[in-house]
């Protein structure tokens, strides 16, 4: 049994939505490659906008994700074996495509390079090769992988893993330019050494968590950090696709700011938001999750984070 089938007996479901793509009758168990080349990569209309999918193979009109922490020859998400203290002896990120035990498995294209379908740009196309996954999918630089457990699901949209598990980074659908496709997202509160602090709902392995947003000192200027890919996977910043969720009395606070990629930042009182890639988890005296708070003051990238205290 892979983790996340386990974890998700104790967590709330992630919500489940339909991609529009055609032929979507068959499962990946029983499915045939419809070419002996590479993999196809097509793109599908998703709820949240257009996003890259697979376009043949046994995975076809499965849905595609990235990882914000996978960056050049280092990734957040490994065939490592991680091992746990409860449940299953321990399990992985990543794997070849058909690892009923990796949580995210990669797609492969090991037959030859992948190819593009309508929409999907082949000069971003492109595979690497990594040990015990094979010839992995990449798109404008990001590793692709694979989430659901059937085709047309979206299930992985908005996955925040610092902790537990350990990959650092968020999961998103990804365009046909490259970037993310983020979702509106859901801006609430959640309490840390005993203050109120401004907090943004994700889902984890343990269910929906408040995870709670920082300013950033060196953003005097505009959104610098964002700027930065160094600065960016270890404090992504807050996306969102409209105009946020809002639960609580925020007012007029709360804005938005353009950032490279054609993405919007979601804003406090002018600030840029960003989240702690490793971001550290607790539970409550009901057996929630809670965030600790443990990126509040840390100096890093020429100023400092801290949390949106009393909003």
């Amino acid at each position: 049994m892979s983790i996340r089938r386990w974890l998700a007996l104790l967590a709330v479901p992630a919500a489940t939505v339909a991609l529009s793509t055609p032929a979507m009758a068959s499962t990946a168990k029983h499915a045939k490659h419809d070419s002996p080349s590479g993999t196809k990569i097509i793109l599908a209309d998703s709820p949240f906008g257009w996003s890259l999918a697979v376009g043949s193979g046994p995975f076809k009109n499965y849905t595609l994700y990235f990882l914000s922490s996978d960056h050049g020859n280092s990734y957040g998400c490994t065939p490592k074996v991680i091992p746990l203290p409860i449940g299953p002896p321990g399990f992985t990120c990543t794997g070849p495509s058909n690892d009923k035990n990796a949580e995210w498995p990669a797609i492969t294209s090991n037959s030859g390079r992948p190819v593009a379908g309508p929409g999907v740009s082949q000069a971003l196309l492109g595979r690497v090769y990594r040990k015990g996954v094979g010839w992995q999918v990449t798109y404008a630089g990001h590793p692709l992988y694979l989430f659901d457990s059937a085709p047309g699901q979206v299930t992985g949209q908005g996955w925040f893993e610092p902790g537990l598990p350990p990959w650092h980074g968020i999961w998103w659908l990804i365009g046909p330019s490259g970037s993310p496709v983020p979702w509106a997202g859901d801006l609430t509160t959640t309490k840390i050494g005993g203050h109120k602090v401004l907090a943004e709902r994700y889902m984890t392995g343990a269910g929906w968590v408040n995870f709670p947003v920082y300013t950033f000192s060196g953003d005097e200027y505009g959104p610098s950090c964002s700027l930065s890919a160094a600065c960016a996977r270890a404090w992504p910043p807050v996306l969102t696709s409209s105009s946020p969720g809002v639960s609580g009395n925020f007012g007029s606070s709360i804005g938005e700011v353009g950032i490279p990629g054609g993405l919007t930042q979601v804003t406090w009182d002018y600030q840029p938001l960003y989240l702690f890639s490793n971001e550290l988890l607790t539970k409550t005296s009901t057996g929630a999750p809670a965030a600790l708070g443990n990126g509040n003051g840390i100096k890093a990238f020429g100023g400092t984070f801290s949390l949106v205290v009393n909003p």
